[in-house]
């Protein structure tokens, strides 16, 4: 092999490397082959839980618990459904693309292009996964475009690392949000996080779970983790397959910009359309009154909530697309993407309402405390997020469930709440690397399928797995009960 090509593995690196390659399609092809969709696991787990329902509560109580349960989740569903969709209408901004394509440009060697997607991609997850998702793809397809030293799956496999890695410790993490906001959380679990007084609001704020200093130093180990795993597995030039070796066209992506605008002849009906007027104004008195919000908040972190949140990027989406005509298009395209969470948040929410509502959350919680204790709960819950993700691949509604009966534990147990959340968050987002479910917006920009990623993710999966085990066990020692 020549000086400076050297791979990441020495020795019999080649033969490794097909190894890894071997295993992701096998899993992959399993995986295909025996899992459903993530929406028959919602059905599957209704019936389940009314059958166990049924043995701690009478039939009318599981089946309006259930009913009223279902309906309560609504304005959750709208607002994760937005977060989607205002990622989607950022990235594809032109001044964000335009930014994005000069960032594409900085990247010289293959293993460098590779560690630069990996640590966009973590780092805009932090801050909102859904425009992370289809920036970091985009970026990795302009990266992959200008460097065709770089091997195109890392490429692919890299821009997907946020939403394995810390995506859900972050300021858009569903889990996160919802604790801290009233109109997305239901009754029951306010009444098991308030638990008899003890925290009288029945939430949990961001200071509590994304601001803890234990929250903020498992990111900041992940970054450096993740980042040194991208470094190794990043196949050399003489190992790499660009898009080309692929068979993948790499034609222009198309941001959503005043081509057409200007092209054609406008009518006087149409004009306010494509005038930026109208966006100036909104966007411009959106922002003020975000301002004035975070100003009369009791702090910065409290002001920072789910609906605050999504109202900031669609006003910076407003402004960016500048003309209502590129923001309605860019709305239009972004839609589709949210199917799976209007379609699935109901039936987690008439389960979450079946698990309060009968009592059964007491007795799952009873079972966690049986087989741990105070030190042992937090690496426990961490393994049971993981392997639930991997058949419930959807964050907030799967914490839904999980959280009646999770809290209850960690109260008995006398665990920090806001860590336990936090917890819950790491081992979810493990789950991502090894089920493909999220990957799918991801694959469609790149044009690329599971197989050709999940290699390289099962490589991260297994490295931070232990470590994420080791911080939560060791920096859940350090905190206080409640809060």
């Amino acid at each position: 092999m020549p000086a400076g090509c050297s791979s990441p593995l020495s020795g019999s690196s080649e033969e490794k490397e097909s190894v890894l390659s071997r295993i992701a399609l096998q899993f992959t092809s399993w995986s295909e082959r025996y899992i459903p969709d993530a929406y028959i696991f919602a059905l599957l787990a209704t019936l389940f839980i009314f059958a166990v329902s049924m043995t701690v509560a009478p039939a009318d109580i599981v089946l309006t618990s259930w009913g009223t349960g279902f309906w309560e989740l609504i304005p959750f569903t709208m607002q994760m459904s937005l977060i989607i969709i205002t990622g989607y209408v950022l990235a594809t901004a032109k001044p964000v693309f335009l930014l994005i394509v000069r960032l594409a440009e900085l990247p010289k060697s293959p293993r460098g292009a590779v560690l630069l997607v990996a640590l966009f991609s973590m780092l805009t997850s932090w801050f909102n996964w859904g425009f992370s998702l289809i920036i970091s793809a985009i970026l990795a397809r302009e990266v992959g475009r200008r460097n065709s030293r770089a091997d195109y799956r890392a490429l692919a496999a890299a821009s997907f690392l946020g939403q394995g890695s810390m995506w859900a410790q972050g300021l858009s993490g569903s889990a996160n949000l919802q604790m801290c906001t009233k109109e997305a959380l239901q009754p029951g679990i306010r009444e098991v996080v308030a638990r008899g007084g003890l925290i009288p609001s029945g939430l949990i704020g961001l200071e509590h779970t994304v601001f803890l200093w234990q929250t903020l130093l498992t990111v900041v180990v992940e970054i450096v983790l993740v980042g040194l795993v991208v470094w190794w597995f990043a196949p050399s030039e003489a190992f790499a397959k660009n898009a080309k070796a692929l068979n993948i066209n790499l034609g222009e992506f198309e941001a959503v910009d005043s081509k057409s605008e200007s092209l054609r002849k406008k009518t006087p009906g149409e004009w306010l359309e494509y005038s930026p007027l109208l966006n100036i104004l909104i966007g411009g008195i959106g922002l003020l009154y975000l301002l004035v919000t975070l100003a009369r908040a009791p702090s910065l972190i409290s002001g920072i909530t789910l609906n605050n949140l999504n109202f900031f990027f669609m006003m910076i989406g407003i402004l960016l697309h500048w003309t209502p005509h590129r923001l309605m298009r860019a709305f239009k395209d972004a839609t589709p993407s949210v199917w799976g969470a209007i379609l699935q948040f109901p039936f987690y929410a008439g389960i979450a309402g079946m698990i309060t509502g009968t009592g059964l959350n007491e007795k799952i919680a009873g079972f966690f405390v049986s087989i741990s204790n105070q030190v042992t709960f937090a690496p426990i819950i961490a393994i049971y997020s993981t392997i639930l993700g991997v058949f419930v691949p959807s964050g907030g509604s799967k914490w839904v469930i999980e959280a009646p009966y999770v809290l209850t534990a960690a109260h008995d147990l006398k665990v920090h709440l806001g860590w336990v959340v936090s917890v819950y968050n790491l081992g979810e987002a493990l789950a991502n690397l090894i089920q493909p479910f999220w990957m799918v917006p991801v694959l469609a920009i790149l044009g690329l399928k599971a197989r050709d990623v999940m290699g390289y993710t099962a490589v991260v999966f297994l490295v931070l797995l232990p470590a994420v085990l080791i911080m939560v066990t060791v920096l859940g020692m350090t905190l206080p009960y409640p809060l």
